[in-house]
């Protein structure tokens, strides 16, 4: 069974995804905030993580980016999560160190293909 990492900080958020990944298989940890996410990348040591882009204490660019600068943590798959679909926040994601990015709301068929395309590759 994966385990996911989950940073968000929006609870009905958190809540309605963590219980839908959960019923397909997922064993799932939450971090509340951007810090929280990488301390808990580095203690769960989880199969891949979805980070919320804006995030309260260190938001889901910096925390990446600081998950993908750590050796041992740097082949950790990340898929950003957030509101933000506009031009050029695709690519800001990408260049932070993400391996991929969603756009809320979700879309949980899409994200499942995503999550499974990507603990394939890792």
């Amino acid at each position: 069974m994966a385990k996911i990492l989950l940073v968000e900080d929006n609870e009905m958020n958190r809540d309605m995804l963590s219980r839908r990944l959960k019923r397909k298989g997922y064993e799932v940890v939450m971090a509340l905030d951007g810090k929280e996410g990488v301390d808990m990348a580095r203690s769960e040591a989880p199969d891949l993580v979805l980070m919320d882009m804006s995030l309260p204490v260190l938001d889901g660019w910096e925390a990446t980016q600081q998950i993908k600068a750590d050796p041992e943590m740097r082949n950790l798959p990340v898929i950003a999560l957030t509101a933000h679909a506009m031009a050029g926040d695709k690519d800001k994601s990408l260049e932070a160190g993400c391996d991929d990015y969603d756009t809320k709301p979700i879309d949980l068929k899409r994200l499942l293909e995503k999550i499974q395309a990507l603990l394939k590759k890792y």
